[in-house]
């Protein structure tokens, strides 16, 4: 909450008062990580098909070696079975992404709900509410969804309705 103040203060520059350390690429990494495996089992199921698509994803994006990417994976379920919500994971890659960076991990939110070819209500529904909580706006998050069906799909996961 005081950050936020900070934030309308300082005229939302993001920059944390003085004592609040920047978040690590740890940090990131696992905010972005929990977030996946959240939508991962948003239909109850974490297939074998969106394992593979979130380490791909992991390894792609952070530079991961698959073992590192599984202990990531590892990680990131302890703390996301740990969590009352996603709002402290949402909010470190909400205020240090930026919207490029944003939309990459949007692109891989998308290529991990249909990495078992169907998109459930709840997957549906959980995408769209991350996406606000990150500060997606509908339209970007609609272009990355495009995005994920021109380059995505062909990376092995499923393919979306049209």
């Amino acid at each position: 909450m005081f950050e936020r103040i900070f934030q309308m203060f300082a005229g939302g520059t993001g920059t944390p008062p003085e004592g609040i350390p920047e978040p690590s690429a740890e940090d990131l990494r696992m905010a972005a990580a929990v977030l996946l495996l959240e939508l991962a089992w948003a239909d109850d199921e974490f297939s074998a098909k969106e394992q593979h698509h979130l380490e791909s994803a992991l390894v792609r994006h952070f530079g991961l070696t698959p073992a590192e990417s599984r202990t990531l994976m590892e990680q990131a379920e302890a703390a996301r079975s740990g969590a009352v919500d996603l709002w402290r994971f949402t909010r470190v890659i909400r205020d240090n992404y930026s919207l490029g960076q944003k939309m990459v991990l949007a692109e891989a939110m998308w290529g991990l709900v249909y990495a078992d070819g169907v998109l459930s209500e709840h997957e549906d529904y959980l995408i769209r509410r991350v996406s606000n909580l990150l500060g997606i706006q509908l339209g970007y998050l609609s272009q990355a969804r495009q995005n994920w069906r021109v380059n995505g799909a062909d990376a092995g996961a499923g393919d979306p309705p049209a």
